[in-house]
């Protein structure tokens, strides 16, 4: 069963000091009353773009606190190793690079070959690994034990914390809003919407996102237990995530409005919809929340909606052929 005690949320001086971290490297992103958006919602849509970090997606705020207090520990490890499928890698190899330790990043076959340049960028070694995520993270952890390094999780309190600055900009920017849509992948962001709203003391509903093909967590929210789900999708692979994480289910389930899962057509559609509303790229991810919203449109008439472009990282190949219809 879930656990029925969650684990402890960060408070709201938490987040204001993660954001002085944060703010170090870059400061808040935008958000933005989308004219064309709300037209094709039906009602107030206001976008947070996540896409503009230097990282293109909010990832990187999680690695930077997560270092940070390595080195408030005194505990800056000699090596780091992590898993991802692109987006927690740049945050890692980012936040690694900057206190000076060699980063190794293990990804799955067949990744984005363009996530996977823009790893190697910021100096990280990378191994290819493994059919999917799991295997790729299963792998890592093994290696890690192997050489002694410091195996950095996809989902920690430490990285909760520096993606929760994003959603407390966010709510502070835009108080009016009733509901925001959240894709969940590892389970960060939507845990660190939760944290926000929590500490603001806010009544927004929090709905979670997640692709029709891979639904581990909609299953384990709905078994009360963590369930393994086969992932599918070709399009959302920030939400190709096979395996529910316990302690981010035991943050979710009681705060979480509802689940939406939405396929990779809807995803293709909606990166469509925001490239020509906002010109802004979004990878299949980065776009979950907004195909959420526009399925639910017509239950969220004289609303004020939140969506998040909460990462813009997709191979040039991928986009040409998703705008190409």
């Amino acid at each position: 069963m879930l656990q029925t005690r969650p684990p402890r949320l960060p408070s709201l001086e938490d987040i204001e000091q993660a954001a002085r971290v944060v703010y170090r490297q870059f400061q808040a992103t935008p958000q933005y009353r989308w004219g064309l958006s709300s037209q094709r919602l039906g009602t107030d849509c206001w976008i947070k773009h996540e896409n503009h970090t230097p990282v293109g997606a909010f990832k990187i705020r999680g690695g930077l606190t997560y270092f940070d207090a390595l080195k408030k520990r005194g505990a800056l490890p000699a090596q780091v190793i992590s898993a991802t499928r692109g987006n927690h890698g740049q945050s890692i190899g980012w936040a690694a690079r900057s206190h000076g330790v060699p980063c190794t990043i293990v990804v799955p076959h067949g990744n984005s070959l363009e996530k996977n340049v823009a790893m190697r960028a910021l100096g990280v070694t990378l191994i290819e690994h493994g059919r999917d995520f799991q295997e790729s993270r299963e792998f890592a952890i093994a290696l890690a034990a192997e050489r002694g390094a410091h195996m950095v999780p996809s989902y920690h309190a430490d990285l909760l914390l520096g993606v929760a600055t994003y959603w407390w900009e966010f709510m502070r920017a835009v108080p009016q809003l009733d509901v925001v849509y959240v894709p969940i992948g590892q389970g960060s962001g939507v845990c660190a919407a939760i944290a926000a709203k929590l500490a603001l003391k806010r009544s927004l509903r929090i709905v979670g996102v997640v692709s029709a093909h891979a639904t581990t967590y909609a299953d384990s929210l709905a078994a009360g237990r963590v369930v393994e789900a086969p992932v599918s999708t070709q399009l959302a692979d920030g939400m190709a995530c096979r395996i529910a994480d316990q302690l981010a289910l035991a943050i979710i389930a009681p705060h979480i409005d509802h689940i939406v899962q939405v396929t990779d057509d809807e995803v293709a559609q909606a990166m469509r919809q925001l490239y020509a509303d906002t010109h802004n790229v979004a990878e299949g991810a980065g776009a979950a929340s907004f195909a959420a919203a526009m399925q639910q449109r017509d239950t969220l008439k004289g609303q004020v909606v939140g969506t998040t472009l909460c990462g813009g990282n997709v191979d040039s190949a991928t986009l040409a052929r998703v705008l190409g219809g």
